[in-house]
């Protein structure tokens, strides 16, 4: 089960987490250096919801903005 919306496709995403040592300049000091660079993963905010499709209810996972969007019918 992978981590991705049913509805939109929305998955994880690659980026860097930069670490930073110094002062920055407008406080004085002679500028922030990058000292080191990691990996990290950013995901998206899945929910595990009760849906109608196909006009049974089933249950998915789908990203806040899609609930928030109104596109899914929840199933109370």
């Amino acid at each position: 089960m992978a981590r991705f919306c049913e509805v939109c496709g929305k998955g994880s995403n690659k980026s860097n987490a930069v670490t930073r040592r110094g002062k920055a300049k407008k406080e004085g000091g002679v500028g922030r250096n990058v000292t080191g660079r990691s990996g990290r993963t950013q995901k998206p905010n899945l929910q595990k919801v009760k849906a109608i499709i196909d006009g049974s209810p089933k249950r998915i996972k789908v990203c806040t903005s899609c609930l928030k969007a109104g596109k899914v019918e929840r199933a109370y």
